[in-house]
């Protein structure tokens, strides 16, 4: 596009967003997806009309992995490179398209109409191989999946006029339970929570209380709250923490001149494995937004947000339209039910292709236009969130439930499950099983009765959690799913014994080392330095010299790491060489300390370019070529 059109572009998209810099990673993204990449044209007119510095526009947009500062062709295709793809067979789909569209991996096409690459995880582990063109998702690749896709590219033909099947996304949902098998009626949650109050008048001036950040009496939003502290729901994130507590916290968090308190709903669900968030907002989206607002009815809160990740684009149009229905029909919006005062409403804010925003305090930075690099703490988001203002984060499924507690009470919440974790957990099923998909149970669930109704066949291990969870081998499957024994964000993937974990292993730590946002250096270093190691070990110059530097990396991850994903990246490496230590040690194949690099490996490249690969195109030990 030329300069005036660029221009035309941006000055549309910065009117949409109110010249609000705080929106500035929804301007890059609406602007990329017309323009497709983010041009030094754009930059400067954004620079001019935001009156924003150009270094913090182009910070922005290095940080996220899904926006391009440079040329990468009309069809920007992204394989899912997670350990359940790979398994699946997508390293020899990749190659196919390659070769097909003439394009090497990783680069641009010499017409500059394509590129292919690849990234974490598209959330599509019950149903990949898949891959996202322009941050749209393809699921269930097959060769000839591949083959159609080429000849598309290669013709031109706009994403608009592609097989409306080749973007049909499965729901997957094997087991239900009163998530899932919620016949939930949209307001119905927010009318169980209006008659707890005595009277509408008493509970308008709670709601006016609130958000004066005053005491008020019962009734109302307390009760609400009350309900879902007898509930004992905790977050269904990862982190667990009681959900009452962080609820009261941001309620009772003073507010300053102009403030207001803020719900954030965080369905930035990257970690590898984990796909549930993706089902419950499209299938069960009023429930959650439900859940939004009887968040907000509880703490005061006007505003709204759903973080929605990158990979999930497809659905912004679908839950906008959710959202707009409920404004119809006075669910969202200004007096709530009839209710005066009782003001509440939800914006989507799309991601774009960062795993650390997943972290609440990065994700409020992104919130914030700016780049996803998690806050130092205190002060907590509770008190001090989004633009300095009270505000709660919580996961998909954590405001599902609060939706369900409000309609049926927190007594009832809180008889399912065990006595230390209330209520349900849906499981996010994949690898090697019959049944891939979305399983739900009351907490207390065994790993080996999950594995029998999944359909797994001669499991060695579940990685539950994902990479920064636990791996869990064949004589732990009587552990249970629940706070007390083995908590979980939900992902659940089976390894059957054909599997060599320190491959699973390895991959998990390709993923950590690429999703460091780089803010501290002993993330940063450190999960290179893993990622060296494990592949030294890969490529069979590993020693004992390196189990303990893989121990020191650990303790130095563990202590100085600024968040949460230092501090978990070696887990994965732990953990099996705990539980399968065989996979390593067939990969010792010095005692000594050898050097990781191999000049004769490094050649390979230029092996391959000039196509030889006798003997004399090889260095030898002796002349101090491969070491």
């Amino acid at each position: 596009m030329h300069a005036e059109a660029v221009a035309g572009v941006v000055d549309r998209v910065v009117a949409r967003y109110r010249r609000d810099p705080a929106n500035m990673v929804q301007i890059l993204r609406e602007i990329q997806e017309v323009c497709d990449w983010i041009s030094p044209e754009a930059i400067d007119r954004l620079q001019t009309t935001l009156g924003v510095p150009r270094t913090k526009i182009e910070g922005v947009a290095g940080f996220y992995s899904f926006f391009y500062t440079a040329p990468r062709g009309k069809y920007r295709v992204l394989f899912s490179d997670n350990i359940t793809d790979r398994m699946l067979g997508n390293r020899a789909l990749m190659e196919r398209l390659c070769n097909s569209l003439w394009v090497e991996r990783g680069k641009v096409s010499e017409d500059g109409l394509v590129s292919v690459g690849k990234t974490a995880c598209t959330g599509m582990c019950d149903q990949g191989p898949a891959l996202l063109v322009n941050n749209l998702a393809i699921a269930g690749l097959t060769a000839e999946r591949i083959d159609r896709i080429a000849e598309l590219i290669c013709d031109k033909v706009p994403l608009g006029d592609w097989p409306a099947e080749f973007f049909k996304v499965q729901d997957n949902i094997r087991r239900v339970d009163i998530l899932l098998s919620a016949d939930f009626q949209p307001g119905a949650a927010l009318l169980a929570a209006r008659a707890r109050a005595p009277d509408e008048g008493l509970m308008a001036s709670n709601m006016r209380s609130w958000r004066e950040g005053l005491p008020s009496g019962i009734g109302g939003p307390v009760a609400v709250l009350d309900e879902i502290k007898r509930a004992n729901l905790r977050g269904r994130g990862g982190a667990g923490f009681i959900t009452g507590l962080k609820w009261e916290a941001c309620r009772n968090a003073p507010l300053k001149t102009g403030q207001r308190r803020i719900v954030v709903c965080n369905a930035d669900e990257g970690e590898p494995g984990t796909f549930k968030d993706r089902v419950l907002l499209a299938k069960y989206a009023d429930l959650v937004v439900e859940g939004m607002t009887v968040a907000a009815y509880a703490v005061g809160a006007t505003q709204g947000f759903v973080y929605l990740r990158g990979e999930y684009r497809y659905l912004l149009d679908h839950l906008n339209a959710v959202l707009a229905r409920r404004r119809r029909e006075k669910l969202l919006g200004e007096n709530i039910l009839g209710i005066p005062g009782a003001d509440f409403d939800i914006e989507i804010h799309v991601g774009a292709g960062a795993y650390v925003c997943g972290e609440e305090s990065a994700l409020i930075e992104s919130l914030e236009g700016k780049r996803g690099t998690p806050r130092n703490r205190p002060p907590f988001p509770v008190t001090n969130g989004y633009l300095d203002q009270p505000t709660i984060v919580n996961n998909v499924e954590t405001f599902a439930a609060a939706a369900m507690i409000a309609l049926k009470g927190g007594d009832w919440y809180a008889g399912i499950g065990t006595k230390h974790s209330a209520g349900t957990k849906i499981l996010s099923v994949s690898g090697d099983c019959e049944r891939p998909g979305l399983y739900e149970y009351p907490f207390g669930v065994s790993v080996r009765h999950v594995l029998a109704d999944c359909g797994a066949k001669d499991p060695q291990a579940v990685q539950v959690s994902g990479p920064s969870g636990i791996c869990v081998a064949e004589a732990e499957f009587d552990r249970i799913i629940g706070f007390e024994d083995i908590p979980t964000a939900g992902a659940f993937t089976v390894f059957d014994k054909r599997r060599d974990m320190f491959e699973v292993a390895r991959n998990y730590v390709h993923f950590f080392q690429h999703e460091s946002c780089g803010f501290c250096t002993p993330c940063r270093v450190g999960t290179s330095l893993l990622k060296n190691l494990m592949d030294k070990l890969h490529y069979g110059a590993g020693s004992p010299y390196d189990f303990s530097e893989i121990e020191k990396l650990n303790q130095l991850l563990q202590s100085m790491s600024h968040c949460g994903l230092g501090h978990t990246a070696c887990n994965p490496v732990l953990d099996t060489i705990a539980k399968f230590r065989p996979a390593y040690e067939k990969r010792m194949n010095q005692q000594d300390f050898t050097p990781a690099f191999d000049l004769d490996r490094a050649l390979a490249a230029a092996r391959q370019m000039t196509g030889r690969d006798d003997a004399a195109a090889h260095l030898s030990s002796e002349h101090g070529g491969a070491t």
